[in-house]
């Protein structure tokens, strides 16, 4: 939901973990996972592994982060379930003694609330969820998340990429947060005396189609050549899966091309972007998703500084700032004009982060992702991005079209030792956090990957 007035600052949602509610949630999770995220059934794998650091950290042995992977909007859900109903199965299977609740302390994006509503910060916080803002330095969002990761009574959880990116066998590059955070929390038990064990354990997500629904996949992309003005190319009534996939991958190019040329007359024509003369695609894309950042960063006073990632958020915190002002009282409302004022600039703002709204769906033009690997799956995350492309380039606010029932894979990977990099970052902890963080970036690109060997597959119908 889109403010249109000036508000006043966003506060802190403290995390209230309320056992009712979690029971509640827990209890109408299968119901919500199968009627309302169309998920069938989840199948996770080396469960043992999480049950028994469960186990230790009930103990008191041991404290741990799960960083799990983030594609998607349903993660923080399905990863509910794992630990909600698979883990205590998997845990007396194994004859593992685990107290209820087994849950987690979830990391959140304070501004998930902003546009799911306030419902949801109620939810999160009894749920026991902590916020943190992403385009800042949030000393409040820290000290809460490092005091849970010390002191909670559950472990936390995090995703470490910092953005979706819709795609299962993709990922961005992880920011370094989780990898601060573990050492933190190393840091605060030696300082309190204690001496335990932290972990980080990498938790793959990936997602899959229970049936490929080809014919729903043809509609779309129909839709999304209508939208684009361009010719509709249906496909002949016979053909193999080779012509099939050559034919899809020819349409969906076909349609990353029109979009970008669209986009660089667009940013060149009328907010005087200069756009570099480059031939490859990638290069092209970048460019483009460039011009947009800058347009916003132009209006916010920001210089161009960092990642993709980091400039997005840092986007979106000056579009905070001025929409949620510090300086204006709730109980003290503005004179009339110097609010007429303030809501002027509510509407600009709006209209200026639109732009890096847009740059996050730039992940959408893909060509290569179908071409390495042409399954039903990356034809549908792909066909979906393209969707979200043209929905925003639109002003739409359509329902995600259903391309049909899905199941999801969650793979519990190896744990990753803190402790025994506590010395590397007493020597140098900017290198520490970036070889901790490499490290669980492979682990989770590993568990992604269509070759990883799993095992102790379990099915669960949700």
């Amino acid at each position: 939901m889109q403010v249109r007035t000036v508000q006043p600052a966003l506060q802190f949602i403290p995390p209230a973990l309320n056992h009712s509610v979690l029971t509640v949630t827990q209890k109408i999770l299968p119901f919500w996972l199968r009627y309302h995220l169309g998920i069938s059934h989840v199948q996770a794998h080396n469960v043992e592994r999480l049950a028994k650091l469960y186990h230790q950290f009930q103990l008191g042995k041991t404290r741990f982060l799960i960083a799990f992977r983030h594609p998607t909007l349903d993660d923080p859900a399905c990863l509910h379930y794992l630990l909600a109903h698979i883990l205590p199965q998997e845990a007396r299977k194994h004859n593992i003694p685990l107290c209820y609740p087994t849950h987690a302390h979830f990391i959140y994006e304070r501004g998930i609330p902003l546009w799911a509503g306030s419902l949801a910060g109620w939810l999160f916080s009894r749920l026991g969820a902590t916020p943190i803002h992403r385009g800042k330095i949030d000393f409040v969002g820290l000290r809460s998340a490092r005091d849970k990761f010390v002191n909670g009574e559950l472990p936390i959880a995090a995703a470490p990429e910092g953005t979706l990116n819709g795609c299962s066998e993709r990922m961005n590059i992880l920011q370094p947060g989780v990898a601060q955070l573990g050492f933190w929390c190393k840091s605060d038990l030696l300082k309190a005396g204690q001496f335990g064990q932290v972990v980080i354990l990498p938790v793959g997500i990936k997602y899959h189609y229970v049936r490929p629904n080809w014919e729903a996949l043809e509609k779309l992309v129909i839709q999304l050549e209508t939208d684009c003005g361009l010719t509709v190319a249906r496909e002949p009534g016979l053909q193999t899966k080779q012509s099939r996939d050559k034919r899809l991958t020819s349409r969906l190019i076909q349609l990353g091309y029109h979009i970008l040329l669209t986009l660089e007359d667009f940013y060149t024509r009328f907010y005087h972007q200069p756009l570099p003369k480059v031939a490859s695609l990638d290069e092209r894309l970048h460019a483009v998703q460039n011009a947009a950042l800058n347009t916003a960063e132009r209006y916010f006073g920001l210089q161009n500084l960092g990642t993709v990632i980091e400039r997005r958020h840092r986007i979106e915190q000056a579009a905070w700032d001025w929409i949620y002002r510090e300086d204006i009282d709730k109980n003290q409302p503005l004179p009339a004009m110097e609010n007429g004022l303030a809501n002027h600039i509510v509407e600009m703002t709006n209209l200026y982060l639109w732009h890096m709204r847009f740059a996050e769906s730039f992940w959408g033009i893909l060509t290569d992702y179908v071409q390495e690997k042409p399954t039903f799956e990356r034809f549908a995350e792909s066909t979906l991005l393209l969707w979200n492309v043209v929905t925003n380039l639109k002003g739409s606010k359509a329902k995600r079209p259903d391309l049909g029932q899905r199941w999801v894979e969650l793979t519990v990977g190896e744990e990753i030792s803190v402790t025994q990099r506590w010395d590397e970052y007493c020597i140098n902890r900017r290198q520490a956090v970036n070889n901790l963080t490499q490290d669980l970036q492979k682990a989770l690109e590993v568990m992604i990957s269509p070759t990883y060997p799993n095992s102790e597959k379990l099915s669960l119908v949700s």
